[in-house]
């Protein structure tokens, strides 16, 4: 056999490998959209053209399949009023070149999330979604570990086919920023997948813990067909985006990855768990801004890594224009003087410029960029569609459906009858333990689910202090998450 055939034979193996590995869409009209959705978000971080490319095709299959329900949607119709507001803003701004260039980071974006929250529809996506997301956070860890500590540099020739390229210790210098080009993006795209896949370890945890708990009982249907080595992966998962994280030297991602833990912690009633990270967590708090003796006791056992970046003395005596507070205040002073249509998308760069001597890509601030770049009434407005997602998505969790929906109320009055004639016929045994087996499936739903909008709430916050929306695969995957969260609440 020659080279040639044998590089077919590959490719065919390959393909068929994969293709055995893809979930299967609860409407078949939706497979292949879901498909080509899948396997991009999986080689989107490290390859982000064909990522993308696999990302579009899902999203124009299924707009082509869901195109009438997808208009009819009154949030779609308020995203297309908000894209009607940008538009104008961008007609009225002070570069209207930069602000139309600006609108590329929203209203493509409408649509990806449009298109998904239909595509996405049940708790298993969400599963298979995190999945994705985690596995190919791994890679991006390691070239980060390596560009970090091994001195890895990306090759520049390949940088237009993988459109990103490392640089030798981090950017800035000091700090990981493994395929993305600034430290802050990688901190919130490991933030995310720290938390997706800390849900898919405690869902694993809580598998194996029902496994045993029930040994006696017929199993239900495998939702961890290999659980030692899933939870063995998970665990390097968890450990290696906490690791990651640290090294990015961001004081937002290591709060919200702490808040998150302690969410987890909580959701799950894991005591002792959260008491130790909440004491381990006020240690290091109080040896940046504790009271003294304390503090100086405390900087004893607290490396000064931890302490210094949280008080900046990491970085003393930075110029004035590149403090957040100096940012803020000029981005505010924007929005007073324009407040119904601001500036106009991507005109905070030249005006703070012109005015500071400094350039700066945004004020870290996504709120205050939106009011300073597109006023206040399209702030809002885009506050309020995301808030309602939101909201609907809390709801959702509150009052999570015991058993899913495609499970019809005759079926469920059945087991109920079956459960009440348990001490007549030994037989009921099998509907008793199908209903456990339900009632297990569907917490571990609420958990992927309950991961989803932590990870969301975390995305949001970290935007609160920084903007993120400016690279592209970060981008998508924070709408991703949004659109997740609101198709699982409609089918709900």
């Amino acid at each position: 056999m020659n080279i040639k055939n044998r590089l077919k034979l590959a490719a065919k193996q390959t393909a068929e490998n994969l293709k055995s590995r893809l979930q299967k869409h609860p409407d078949p009209r939706l497979q292949i959209p879901w498909n080509f959705a899948q396997v991009g978000m999986l080689i989107f971080p490290l390859i982000p053209i064909l990522g993308a490319l696999g990302l579009f095709l899902g999203l124009a299959g299924t707009c082509q399949q869901k195109f009438r329900q997808i208009s009819r949607r009154p949030l779609n119709r308020g995203f297309a009023i908000l894209s009607g507001l940008l538009v104008i803003t961008a007609v009225f701004a002070h570069n209207r070149i930069e602000a139309f260039v600006g609108l590329y980071n929203f209203l493509p974006f409408f649509i990806l999330f449009a298109a998904f929250s239909s595509l996405i529809q049940t708790s298993a996506q969400l599963r298979q979604l995190s999945w994705m997301i985690v596995i190919s956070s791994i890679p991006v860890i390691i070239l980060g570990l390596g560009q970090q500590f091994l001195g890895w540099s990306g090759i520049n020739q390949l940088q237009p086919v993988f459109g990103w390229v490392l640089e030798p210790q981090g950017n800035p210098p000091g700090r990981m920023a493994s395929v993305f080009m600034y430290a802050n993006i990688l901190a919130c795209y490991l933030t995310i997948a720290f938390i997706l896949a800390l849900g898919l370890w405690m869902e694993e945890v809580s598998c194996q813990l029902a496994v045993v708990s029930r040994h006696h009982l017929p199993m239900p249907n495998a939702q961890c067909p290999m659980p030692n080595a899933q939870f063995l992966f998970l665990s390097c998962a968890v450990i290696g985006n906490a690791v990651a994280l640290i090294f990015t030297n961001s004081r937002n991602a290591w709060g919200l990855a702490v808040m998150a833990v302690l969410a987890f912690a909580f959701y799950a009633g894991y005591k002792k768990l959260l008491a130790a990270v909440l004491s381990v967590a006020s240690t290091i708090f109080l040896s940046a801004f504790g009271p003294e003796p304390l503090r100086q006791s405390l900087r004893r056992i607290v490396p000064a890594f931890f302490w210094a970046r949280l008080t900046d003395e990491m970085f003393p005596n930075r110029p004035t224009a590149t403090l957040r507070t100096t940012q803020w205040e000029f981005a505010w002073s924007m929005t007073q003087q324009r407040p119904w249509t601001g500036w106009g998308l991507r005109n905070f760069t030249p005006l703070y410029q012109a005015q500071m001597q400094q350039w700066l890509g945004h004020p870290h601030s996504l709120i205050l960029m939106l009011t300073a770049e597109t006023g206040i009434p399209a702030t809002l407005l885009l506050c309020s569609l995301v808030g309602g997602v939101l909201a609907r998505g809390v709801l959702l969790l509150a009052n999570w459906p015991l058993f899913p929906g495609d499970i019809k109320p005759e079926k469920i009055a059945t087991q109920e009858v079956a459960k009440n004639a348990l001490f007549i016929h030994r037989k009921s045994l099998v509907s008793i333990t199908s209903q456990v087996a339900y009632e297990d499936a569907r917490a571990a739903d609420r958990l992927i689910f309950f991961s989803y909008l932590l990870a969301f709430a975390a995305c949001t916050l970290f935007n609160t202090v920084d903007v993120t929306l400016f690279d592209f695969r970060l981008n998508t995957t924070s709408w991703l998450l949004l659109a997740a969260i609101w198709g699982v609440s409609q089918r709900e």
